[in-house]
């Protein structure tokens, strides 16, 4: 009997997104940190941090563990320590990606809604304060993950393979951590995140209403540079955070539907209506992780200037080697 159309897809979806994410994340890394795009050294910050988490999680959840650990099953990263650092790090890199998107947009509403308090929040400095509290904080959330899975098999007196333990997934506390853990990861961020961006966009609204009316009908009023500035800067919050959303939507739904920490071990018919809806969701989640630059390309004239240096800059070197080989 062949493989589930969902397993085919797996085989063909992350090999090819895993290259495809590190490839542009690592350009929106090297692009970013040039601060060449003419944005703010605060957002440059959480941008580089937002592409870093990404970066991370196309290498540790998608090559590391849903390639080479899935092709390779009695490889070194099949040893059940390894493979509960590896299930750890899957968790810590998603958070971090959730939750920096959460502090960026913070950081927009901020900006927008407070602008007594945005001279002293909106700053780089703050910005690695916030990045930094969360990477600690979620170092230590995520340790009941090194506890919650025992050995799959043993081979030749060697523990293999990761599968959730049960007295511990059914147990009042377990249950109560997969709650815990989808709401942090999932329903607190969508409430943030629709929060901050209905707040930026009453102020937003009612500040160009009452400058409109400031200006009145004079001519200038066609090419004012701080509206269309706003403009730009709403524009990417939004597109950035509303992507994240609709493409987490479809994992937060099943993972509650499901309560399954890791559909990777669920061990039921792969063609169920539940496994199928947790592999969906988890697909579109791993897209979620090559979004951003994809968007700063479309929305932004001096990302896709830079991304055009970057691009051109290899080929002078690349010229020169080969007219010296010759």
């Amino acid at each position: 009997m062949g493989k589930p159309a969902i397993l085919l897809t797996k085989d063909i979806y992350y090999p090819i997104l895993a290259p495809l994410g590190v490839l542009v994340n690592l350009v929106a890394i090297v692009i970013l940190s040039r601060q060449n795009c003419g944005l703010s050294k605060c957002i440059s910050v959480y941008m580089v941090a937002m592409a870093t988490a990404d970066l991370l999680v196309m290498i540790i959840n998608v090559m590391v563990y849903r390639i080479f650990s899935y092709h390779f099953p009695l490889s070194f990263l099949s040893y059940t320590p390894v493979c509960r650092i590896i299930i750890y790090m899957t968790t810590i890199t998603f958070d971090l990606s959730v939750w920096f998107t959460v502090s960026f947009t913070f950081d927009r509403f901020v900006a927008v809604c407070f602008q007594k308090f945005k001279a002293r929040y909106c700053t780089a400095r703050t910005a690695g304060v916030v990045i930094t509290v969360f990477c600690l904080l979620n170092l230590f959330k995520n340790i009941p993950f090194l506890f919650a899975f025992e050995p799959q098999q043993i081979i030749n007196n060697a523990q293999r393979g990761c599968r959730a333990r049960v007295d511990f997934f059914s147990s009042t506390l377990g249950l109560a951590w997969v709650w815990f853990h989808s709401a942090w990861v999932v329903w607190l961020p969508f409430t943030l995140i629709v929060s901050f961006n209905c707040s930026t966009i009453g102020r937003i609204l009612v500040a160009n209403r009452t400058r409109r009316k400031l200006r009145g009908n004079r001519s200038e009023n066609r090419s004012d540079s701080e509206m269309e500035n706003r403009r730009k800067s709403i524009i990417l919050l939004f597109t950035v955070s509303g992507c994240f959303v609709l493409l987490w939507l479809t994992v937060a739904v099943s993972f509650v539907a499901t309560r399954l920490p890791n559909t990777n071990n669920y061990r039921g018919d792969r063609t169920a209506p539940g496994y199928i809806a947790n592999e969906t969701g988890t697909f579109l989640k791993f897209l979620s992780c090559i979004q951003n630059p994809c968007i700063y390309v479309v929305t932004q004239r001096k990302y896709r200037e830079e991304l055009k240096n970057v691009l051109k800059s290899p080929w002078p070197v690349l010229l020169r080697l080969v007219r010296k080989c010759r």
